[in-house]
């Protein structure tokens, strides 16, 4: 079984000759595939973020999944501007979620334990809502300060009459 972090759930490692093992790519394909440098690649698996295979002679192999998870890592960046650590809480949260629903979903899962992965999960979700805002709030305050500067630069343009030299309004908009 495959019981390492950044899997979405544990599946068993495919056999040699099986189609599965025929997908995996190495660094520099999945770096090529994804747009990102194997650099890139390298750290997110320092990070834990992802968890390729290796060879034993220790070369990285990337599944689709692993190719999956940095394609969703990059539209946390894009999308949300989350940091690489904020990104980590957000794909850990999203593994215990495919998990609690695997388990959800099992005929053996007793009623009173789905009850209590249902509250799990919704404190999941409440938390990376809680995170999202946080980066909501932020932006909005970033955009309330740019638009004051430009308030004031478009100010001062309107003070400037066509005699004044371009260095002094380039000296007040510095401040």
């Amino acid at each position: 079984m495959d019981t390492r972090p950044g899997r979405a759930a544990a599946v068993a490692d495919p056999a040699p000759s099986s189609p599965a093992r025929e997908e995996l790519v190495g660094i520099g394909a999945a770096a090529a595939r994804l747009s990102v440098s194997e650099r890139a690649l390298r750290y997110y698996q320092q990070l834990g973020l992802i968890v390729p295979s290796c060879t034993p002679g220790g070369l990285r192999r990337y599944s689709p999944d692993d190719l999956a998870r940095v394609a969703r890592i990059r539209e946390l960046q894009a999308l949300l501007g989350l940091n690489l650590d904020e990104i980590a809480v957000v794909l850990r949260s999203e593994d215990r979620m495919a998990e609690i629903r695997r388990v959800f979903h099992d005929e053996r899962t007793s009623a009173a334990e789905r009850h209590r992965l249902t509250r799990e999960g919704l404190a999941i979700q409440e938390d990376l809502r809680a995170t999202v805002e946080a980066k909501r709030v932020a932006l909005e305050n970033f955009l309330a300060d740019l638009d004051a500067r430009i308030g004031r630069t478009r100010d001062l343009l309107g003070r400037c009459d066509d005699t004044e030299p371009a260095e002094t309004v380039t000296d007040q908009t510095d401040s």
